[in-house]
Parts: structure tokens; C-alpha cells; sequence
């Protein structure tokens, strides 16, 4: 297969939305009829497995590894950084002559070298962090009009977020039409924080239990008209029989279902979960088991299929290649397999057998046994304890470990041996390149590390200065002396580091956003600092601050190679805080 015979590729995920968020999943409350109708010509595997939450699977999903072996095992503290070394989809698919773009969520690295346009796409717009509002973002983003990086430059686009990916998915589709091409378009909604325009939420508020399911469902509604859209598109093009189209949700609902103490899920108008336990973040079954759809009508895969043999996330790297017909080099390998076997419905005994495994980490380093969950078959294991059979109990309501103790013993080995896999990387930071050009490296909290994993992510927790402290794991790329800002706001406000805000700065307030939203903070607290500090491969400075001062500045003499890069803001409570942003430039060579 060569050339413009080999299918095109677009991919569509979601996020926070789970498996129960969709018409034709028998929710009755939401209005989906595109995907409900695209389903009913899909493939669908139906016991399909990612991350539990959204940086994880993507990792798994772009790289064929499971996520913690790729340094994605959490989605801030510089645990959301996609291993420099790890061959990707899109590289995989450019190497092969395909066009590659992508559109909306990233959440694998915002500064060099891991931002998408350096990791195999020709063209990308996305937002910064794991969501629109994020502390790298630009600042006051807010899902509509906003500024998103175009290939890591900030540019302006008009209209709703959902609305602009899609349109600039479609755009390059319309463009790259005449040859292979792969198209990944990876929304933030239905992520939080919940702003949809009013004319979305209002359907469901009556129909859903609060205010934020409708919200919820109204974003979902959104992309499912996009959807419709892209869809149409294809067909008006002519080439939808030669595009793989993949719609897919990254893990379990986030806002689609409440849970009991005990992560039962509290179903009623308004609320579904097709029963399973759990949500996004759990190790059972609502954490993890997402929508996989599939349409490729040249392939014969243009008619409805339930598969419902157990696949993972690691297996969407090496199926796409099997399905272009694109080898993979002798020196890469994946953990996951080709699912293309099911896809003709070959090999049913081997997938019956078949071991995989989610965790939930999210902690500086990863933790043996974490909120895990081994599968074989209806067999769950959770945190090697507990032990369910689906087959007789699809909730995870009866733990039967005494029953079958021989299982747990066999599915604890098999964690065993996933963990020695998995574990080699875990104590290596994957360092943000200073110095490679001369342009400022901008760094925010969103990628400190520290051991609890506690830092200021998203732009509301700025406005109220929450405190956090610790290092970025920096790599020098060049000797020579640096000037390094340290910045309380982001560089583009100008304002001064001791200085509060009113809410005139705030994009936050329209009919679509309430106070009540995590992310939500309309001022901006002052913090009173009074001196800065910074430290970095052995060299420590310190300065005062002035009332109007906008930055701590500082240069340094840097030697090549891997640091920790250590700053901090000291108040009038002699609080050490790390600040907000931090800008590093190379500014010439080491003197003689």
C-alpha cells in the first residue's frame, strides 16, 4: 500500500466525557444523533480501556506504551511531560508520507521538546496545560474568542473553542485532501471549567438533576453537531470510504454520574453510567471504559459490530500502522498489539486470555499497587486486593477474592511483571530545553515538581496566589549567560509582582460561567513580596523588590547540560512561593 491508496485518519477525543455520555449508549437525557447515528455504522468495541484520567491516555494512545513508562503519569507537576525519546503516531505517520495535524488538547508538554509540533505534526493549534484557563495558557482564556498556539506561536481565533478545532481540523482536512493525511482532533470539552453558550445548557436543565449536568451535556451536544459537521465533510469530499474515522473519549465521566461512598454510581433522570462503578479516576470499570468507534468502509468495516474481547489504549498505535500497512522499525516495539485480528474476527482464544492494566497515579512518583486494576477476561483485580467477575456481577458490587484465591495469585503476577516493565524510568525527570534558540523559554507552576504534586495549575488558582514551591527539571542546551524573569503574572499584563487586580482584566464573566466554578476567580489577590531568589546548577542570586517592579531579573553563567532550576518569592510572612511564570533567554556566550 502506497501513496493515496493508504487511508487517511481522523481521530476524534474527547474529554472527561465517559462511556455513558451518549445516546446510543442508552442515556436518554443527551442528544447525540451524529455519533448515535455514526455508531450505528461503526465497529464498536465495547470493553475498551485507557488512562483514568486525560494526560495518561493520551501518552498510551500516541505512543503504543503504557502511560507510565512514557513519564505521563499525572497531568500537572511536570508528570504530564510525553518522554523526549518515545516514537509517536504522528512521527510514525509522517515518516510514511502521511500529513499530519492537530487540534485543541494537547496535555504532553508545553515548552520544547515536547509540544506537538516537535513530536511528528506538520500542523497543530492547541491551548496550553490539560485545559483552556490552565496557568501557561494565554492569559484570561475562556473558551470563547481565545488565543491558542498555532505551532507554538499565540494567535487569535474567533469563537467557541470546540467550534475553532474542529474548524481548523476541517481546514486542513479540505487542504491535505489530495494525499494521505492524519487528522486528530482532541477537544477540552466536556472538561470543566463548564462554559458552553446558554443556548446548549437550556434543553437539559430541566431533564438533568443540577445545573452543571446540563452544562455538561450541553458541551457534549456541541461536539456532537462538530461532529455531524466533520462527517459530512468527508462525504461532500468524496473521500470518506478511504478515511478511518475514530470517535473515542479519553476516560470515564467526570460530571455524567455522582457516586455513593463506596463509588456506586446514583442513577436516576438525568444520570447514567450503564451502571459500571466508578468515574474518571477510579480503578474500576467507570474509570477506564471508554466509547471506541470505528469506520473504515474500504477496509469492510462500515457496518455495526459490537467486539467486545478486552483492548487497550497501548493497542491504538500499532492498529492504525497495521490498518496503513506501515512497518515499524526493528528497534520499536509496543505493548500493546494490533487489534486488526479482531477487526476480520480472527483469534478470538488469544484476546480471551489476554492481561492489561490501568492505574491511577497521580503523585510525584508512582506508587506500587496505586489505585490499579489488572484485567483478564471478566476478571478485575483492584489495588491486589479486591476481585471481581464480571460476568456475574458487571457493577464490581461483590468482591469474591476468598472465592478464587488462585486468581488473585496469578493476577497479582501478572502486575508483577507489568510493574518491572513499567518502573525503569520512573526517578528520570524529563527536563524543558533552555537555550536551544534564543527566544524566552516561558515556565509556569503548571510543570513545578515537588513531592506532594501540590502546585497552582490553572489561572484561578494565580488570581488567588495560592503558595506552592519546588524545581523544573531544566536542560541547558547551551553555555553561556542567561537572563532569567521571575514573574508573579504573566508577562503580557503588565503588571506589577506586588500588585493585586480587579475583575476589569476577567474574561470570565458572562451568563455561561458561575462563581461556583473550580477555575473561576474574577480579581486577583496582592501579594506583598519583598525579595526573590533563584538557583540553578550550584549558583544562587537574590534581590529586593520594588512597589512597581513587574519581574525579579536576574543573569547567570550556565554550563550545558541537565539542573534543577530553584525560585522562589519571600513575602512579608517570609513564605517562600515559587512565582507563577518564570522567562529564561540565552543571551550570548560565556565570557572568555
Amino acid at each position: 500500500m502506497t501513496g493515496k491508496t493508504r487511508p487517511n485518519i481522523v481521530f476524534v477525543l474527547t474529554d472527561d466525557q465517559g462511556y455513558g455520555d451518549l445516546g446510543c449508549h442508552g442515556n436518554s437525557a443527551i442528544q447525540t444523533p451524529n455519533i448515535d447515528r455514526f455508531h450505528s455504522k461503526a465497529v464498536r468495541f465495547s470493553n475498551y480501556h485507557v488512562g483514568s484520567t486525560c494526560a495518561p491516555t493520551r501518552a498510551g494512545l500516541l505512543t503504543g506504551h503504557y502511560c507510565n513508562s512514557a513519564g505521563v503519569w499525572h497531568t500537572i507537576g511536570g508528570r504530564s511531560l510525553l518522554r523526549a525519546d518515545e516514537w509517536t503516531l504522528a512521527n510514525a505517520l509522517r515518516e510514511a508520507g502521511y500529513r499530519t495535524g492537530h487540534f485543541g488538547k494537547w496535555h504532553l508538554g508545553d515548552n520544547a521538546p515536547y509540544r506537538p509540533h516537535e513530536r511528528g505534526f506538520d500542523r497543530t493549534v492547541y491551548h496550553a496545560g490539560g485545559g483552556i484557563g490552565n496557568t501557561g495558557d494565554a492569559w484570561g482564556n475562556d473558551y470563547f474568542d481565545d488565543t491558542y498556539f498555532k505551532n507554538g506561536e499565540p494567535t487569535a481565533f474567533t469563537g467557541y473553542c470546540t467550534d475553532v478545532f474542529f474548524r481548523e481540523g476541517m481546514r486542513f482536512i479540505d487542504e491535505a485532501k489530495d494525499e494521505p493525511f492524519f487528522c486528530y482532533i482532541a477537544t477540552n470539552a466536556p472538561h470543566g471549567p463548564l462554559n458552553v453558550e446558554p443556548r446548549y445548557v437550556e434543553p437539559y436543565l430541566e431533564s438533568t438533576p443540577h445545573e452543571d449536568r446540563a452544562r455538561f451535556y450541553g458541551m457534549i451536544t456541541n461536539i456532537d453537531e462538530n461532529f455531524g459537521r466533520l462527517v459530512d465533510q468527508l462525504e461532500t469530499l468524496g473521500i470518506a470510504e478511504n478515511t478511518i474515522v475514530i470517535f473515542m473519549t479519553d476516560n470515564g465521566t467526570a460530571t455524567g454520574v455522582e457516586l455513593d461512598a463506596s463509588q456506586f454510581p446514583i442513577e436516576g433522570p438525568g444520570s447514567y453510567n450503564v451502571g459500571m462503578r466508578g468515574k474518571k479516576g477510579s480503578p474500576y470499570d467507570g474509570g477506564h471504559r471508554v466509547p471506541f468507534l470505528l469506520r473504515y468502509a474500504n477496509g469492510g468495516f462500515a457496518h455495526e459490530r459490537d467486539i467486545d474481547a478486552l483492548t487497550s489504549y497501548v493497542d491504538f498505535m500499532p492498529t492504525l500502522l497495521d490498518l496503513c500497512d506501515i512497518e515499524v522499525p526493528s528497534e520499536r516495539s509496543f505493548h500493546g498489539q494490533s487489534l486488526t485480528p479482531l477487526l476480520h474476527g480472527r483469534e478470538r482464544a488469544h484476546w480471551a486470555e489476554r492481561t492489561t492494566f490501568c492505574d491511577t497515579q497521580r503523585v510525584a512518583r508512582p506508587v506500587k499497587w496505586r489505585r490499579s486494576a489488572v484485567m483478564q477476561g471478566p476478571w478485575r483485580l483492584i489495588d491486589g486486593r479486591e476481585l471481581y467477575d464480571l460476568d456475574s456481577d458487571p457493577g464490581q458490587r461483590s468482591d469474591v477474592s476468598a472465592r478464587h484465591p488462585d486468581r488473585v495469585v496469578q493476577l497479582r503476577t501478572a502486575y508483577e511483571d507489568w510493574w518491572s516493565l513499567i518502573s525503569p524510568q520512573f526517578d528520570r525527570d524529563e527536563p524543558i530545553a533552555l537555550g536551544s534558540d534564543d527566544e524566552a523559554v516561558k515556565i509556569t507552576t503548571h510543570d513545578l515538581r515537588n513531592e506532594s504534586s501540590s502546585v497552582a495549575w490553572n489561572q484561578g488558582q494565580v488570581r488567588a496566589g495560592q503558595v506552592c514551591s519546588g524545581y523544573w527539571a531544566v536542560d541547558i542546551k547551551r553555555s553561556g549567560s542567561y537572563e532569567i524573569e521571575l514573574r508573579r503574572w504573566p508577562e503580557e499584563t503588565g503588571y506589577a509582582l506586588q500588585a493585586g487586580i480587579d475583575g476589569d482584566d476577567s474574561n470570565w464573566r458572562r451568563d455561561s460561567i458561575k462563581p461556583s466554578d473550580a477555575h473561576y476567580y474574577e480579581s486577583g489577590e496582592a501579594i506583598p513580596v519583598q525579595w526573590a531568589q533563584v538557583e540553578i546548577d550550584g549558583t544562587a542570586r537574590q534581590c529586593e523588590i520594588a512597589s512597581d517592579d513587574e519581574r525579579a531579573h536576574f543573569t547567570l553563567e550556565l554550563a550545558a547540560g541537565p539542573a534543577q532550576l530553584f525560585a522562589a518569592f519571600y513575602d512579608t510572612k517570609e513564605r517562600c512561593m515559587a512565582p507563577y511564570y518564570a522567562y529564561v533567554r540565552y543571551v550570548g556566550d560565556a565570557p572568555a
